[in-house]
């Protein structure tokens, strides 16, 4: 199913493992992350510099860093999770490493990255970034564990500008903004 407007959602259901995939051809460094909330209120990142444990919390792990240098091909970065009973909110973003280091906009309007969400059963959601927002970070979706009757995935589309990322509440100002 694909998720083309922001604020289209689709139920994700059970399943063992989701596999994000994150793809482009453009020249440019963008990086696949998940921020997260646990039920407690923990809230965490992966990401490139902390790629997370598959076996432990927080059952997430990012395959690693591609398009480094602003390389141009066949970029993909995949994110595996596991298990969610313990977290309520999952925001997987992207980001233009250089652009984020600079403060600049990003180049996601001339871009063609995409996203998209695949479970164990092979069904495959793909999530479009609907956003015309100037920015270097955009939050594409939002796995939404926060209800009982079930794992929504939401097209959540929206962008924002940081110069230099430091701070996890620097993401989460953007998510919540």
């Amino acid at each position: 199913m694909d998720l083309k407007q922001k604020g289209s959602e689709a139920n994700v259901g059970g399943f063992k493992q989701l596999m994000v995939k994150m793809k482009w051809s453009t020249a440019a460094d963008f990086d696949l992350a998940a921020a997260y909330e646990d039920k407690n209120g923990k809230q965490g990142l992966v990401y490139f510099g902390e790629l997370g444990d598959l076996n432990a919390f927080p059952f997430m792990q990012l395959s690693g860093d591609e398009g480094v240098g602003d390389t141009g091909g066949d970029n993909e970065e995949t994110m595996r999770i596991t298990k969610l009973d313990d977290m309520k909110y999952v925001w997987l973003l992207s980001w233009d490493y250089g652009k984020v280091q600079e403060g600049a906009p990003a180049r996601f309007n001339e871009s063609d990255v995409s996203m998209t969400v695949l479970d164990d059963k092979g069904t495959s959601h793909k999530v479009n970034l609907d956003t015309g927002d100037m920015g270097n970070v955009a939050l594409i979706a939002t796995i939404d564990n926060s209800n009982p009757v079930g794992v929504k995935l939401i097209n959540s589309s929206k962008a924002g500008t940081l110069k230099g990322l430091k701070k996890l509440q620097q993401l989460m100002d953007i998510i919540n903004g």
